[in-house]
């Protein structure tokens, strides 16, 4: 809680002179009283420290995702929107297209085909410039894959989730397996699948993760050998 009070109460007010080219200016100064130090800026200690916090992180993320000055250009490779290589790939292929389309009627289905597949190639050579892929002389995207927060859509992302879905898939198996072995012709339901018993594990292996992780600190998570 702060409390204003201005400190020029009994000062007289200049008032200006009609015939004067200038106007006073009336000096007016404040004097705050507060019994919170940092209500002189506006700001709670929760909000200062969550403006250090971003300006951390900020700055974190600048200096991990720079690249080093002597290598801006990774391997010598250039942006694909900015490559003449890559624009030059793209026109071979379009007229290619092009000159298969003068083959057939202007209506008929390998005609149309045609058409479709140069809309196709046009759309991927314009997302491949726009997701800001590099390319090589060759005219190539090429992903990169050295841990750079800006290519990170081309392999960490998608390698953790195809991780993900693979880690599912085996666990969900597994899951399957542990819960029919104790039949008496487990084989059998190898064979053919229990669907009701599969659909709950299918839904329940999403959060396999946390239960590998469960089992490994339990100690279930490998056979112990016997």
């Amino acid at each position: 809680m702060s409390l204003t009070i201005p400190s020029n109460l009994s000062k007289p007010i200049l008032k200006p002179k009609l015939n004067s080219q200038f106007t006073p200016k009336i000096s007016r100064s404040v004097v705050v009283c507060s019994a919170n130090p940092s209500s002189e800026n506006g700001s709670s200690p929760s909000a200062s420290s969550l403006q250090a916090f971003s300006a951390a992180l900020a700055l974190s993320s600048i200096l991990l995702s720079a690249p080093l000055p002597a290598a801006a250009d990774i391997s010598g490779l250039t942006p694909c929107k900015e490559s003449k290589q890559f624009a030059k790939r793209e026109k071979q292929q379009i007229k290619k297209l092009e000159s298969s389309l003068k083959l057939y009627a202007p209506d008929s289905a390998p005609a149309l085909a045609i058409k479709a597949t140069i809309e196709k190639t046009k759309k991927r050579f314009d997302n491949y410039g726009k997701q800001g892929l590099l390319c090589g002389s060759d005219g190539l995207p090429h992903l990169i894959v050295n841990g750079d927060q800006r290519h990170w859509g081309e392999f960490i992302t998608p390698g953790l989730l195809f991780l993900y879905i693979a880690g599912w898939i085996g666990w969900v198996g597994r899951s399957y397996l542990i819960s029919i072995r104790g039949e008496k012709k487990p084989a059998m339901k190898e064979i053919i699948i229990d669907v009701p018993l599969a659909t709950s594990l299918l839904f329940r292996g999403f959060t396999w993760p946390v239960a590998a992780y469960r089992e490994l600190v339990k100690g279930d998570l490998v056979v112990k050998d016997v």
